[in-house]
């Protein structure tokens, strides 16, 4: 018989587990399963919950794109409706009436006051058997001699080919270059707090040449011509161009003078303020014989002309004309006048 080894140096138990090894007891057999069905039912509620929020969002984003592409369908149809509307031809006035033509903001080639947009409406007011008097409604400081010119000439042209009267019905301002314009009316009505008059003629401008001086700046100006570089603002002044363009709007005051003069006739009451580039208040206006007294479009339309019913004959961009001058033309023509010199009649 083989001697038994001490208690101490017993051999491990085969087949059964070790007190300290990991294996599960009987009781945690039984808990494994549910603890493993625990998280699979959390996995897929959080799947689910997941499908449910990529399909809402799908849903929410089909919405906004019905909704865009409705938006710009319907802005596409109101844009087309517009062109037409403005296209199509005018239904003619239902009888005698009023012919109203707007001249408001700066008076230009490019404005809404230019004489190209102004004369066509005149015209086609003139032209128009209903219209028994012609009314301007002037809300402008002034602007191109050239232009404000242009526009009194046909006036007047017009006046005696078709024998109807034309009123100026004045807003907030009928200064200047409007001014020019005013007087080829046959009587002008103003507000008691209008601003009326500036008649005379200005040229800015800037001159840089001493700020370049200081800052070590040379100007290097070649020109074929002696008088070529003419107003030049980065060149020194010169005193025989300055007294050349002095003269020359000079000789442009006087061309206005003449128009005010022959426009209102015996009823202006000259002083030496008259031409001086000052302007008025209406009441002072109406005291000075620069208008013939107060009223509104439909105050003239009414109890001047007789004819109550007025109908608008100023041109009216369309969407598409105004999308192009926001973000085309108005870069163009600050660019243009950054450039250049010109008179104003302001």
């Amino acid at each position: 018989m083989s001697p038994q080894p001490p208690d101490d140096q017993a051999p491990a138990p085969q087949g059964g587990p070790h007190p300290g090894s990991a294996t599960a007891a009987p009781g945690d057999r039984v808990r494994a399963p549910a603890a493993v069905e625990a998280d699979r039912s959390s996995l897929e509620r959080s799947l689910e919950l997941l499908a449910s929020e990529l399909l809402a969002q799908r849903r929410r984003e089909r919405r906004w794109n019905v909704f865009f592409r409705g938006a710009w369908l319907l802005l596409a149809v109101m844009i087309v409706w517009v062109f037409l509307q403005q296209q199509g031809p005018q239904a003619p006035p239902s009888g005698p009436h009023t012919a109203l033509v707007d001249v408001r903001g700066e008076i230009a080639p490019d404005a809404d006051a230019s004489a190209e947009t102004l004369l066509g409406a005149v015209r086609q007011a003139f032209e128009d058997a209903g219209a028994k008097a012609v009314v301007l409604r002037i809300n402008s400081p002034g602007g191109s001699p050239v232009q404000a010119g242009i526009v009194n000439d046909e006036i007047r042209r017009l006046k005696a080919k078709h024998g109807k009267k034309v009123y100026a019905v004045v807003g907030e301002m009928c200064a200047s270059g409007a001014y020019y314009i005013a007087v080829a009316a046959d009587e002008i009505y103003v507000d008691k707090a209008s601003l009326v008059g500036s008649i005379g003629v200005l040229m800015d401008g800037f001159g840089f040449d001493q700020l370049m001086q200081k800052l070590g700046i040379e100007r290097r100006l070649l020109t074929a011509g002696e008088n070529k570089g003419m107003l030049d603002p980065y060149s020194p002044q010169n005193e025989r161009h300055r007294a050349y363009a002095q003269a020359m709007i000079d000789q442009i005051h006087r061309q206005f003078i003449d128009v005010v003069r022959q426009g209102r006739g015996s009823r202006l009451k000259e002083s030496a303020e008259t031409f001086s580039g000052l302007f008025w208040n209406g009441e002072e206006a109406v005291r000075l014989g620069l208008a013939d007294g107060f009223g509104d479009l439909d105050r003239v339309a009414r109890d001047i002309v007789k004819a109550e019913e007025i109908i608008d004959y100023t041109p009216r961009d369309n969407v598409a004309e105004r999308l192009a001058k926001r973000f085309g033309a108005a870069l163009g023509e600050g660019v243009v006048r950054a450039a250049g010199t010109r008179a104003v009649l302001r």
